[in-house]
């Protein structure tokens, strides 16, 4: 009897003792829409683009041009917190702007994505 009252008890503790817990993490700056469409190809210099968007967060080199990278990445997780068992779904997006300079350090090319404005909490661990 009193094996089945440790028993009782240790179940009732176990279901006391998960939980759950929502986090959310972002890395870089917010990448604003209006600055990315004042940055003109063919006229704007690396200055004014550095003046507008600020010190790139990738330099990368291709062929002679500078290709500067801004970036921000947005994270949100949903958990499940057993006691011998957890389940976790991260969700990741980015909004990424590629500007790319020819060799005089004039834009050539300005590719930008913006994907993190719908980024939500997705809880159930196992598919859709």
């Amino acid at each position: 009897m009193k094996v089945a009252h440790y028993f009782l008890g240790f179940v009732i503790a176990g279901l006391l003792l998960q939980g759950c817990a929502f986090s959310r993490g972002t890395l870089g700056d917010d990448v604003k829409t209006e600055v990315v469409t004042a940055i003109q190809k063919g006229t704007t210099t690396k200055t004014e683009v550095v003046n507008l968007l600020g010190a790139p967060d990738r330099l990368l080199q291709l062929n002679g041009r500078d290709v500067f990278h801004y970036y921000r990445y947005d994270a949100k997780a949903g958990s499940l917190l057993l006691i011998l068992l957890n389940f976790t779904r991260l969700s990741v997006k980015s909004d990424d702007v590629f500007i790319i300079l020819n060799r005089e350090g004039i834009v050539e090319e300005v590719i930008s994505s913006k994907r993190t404005d719908n980024l939500g909490f997705r809880f159930w661990p196992f598919g859709e």
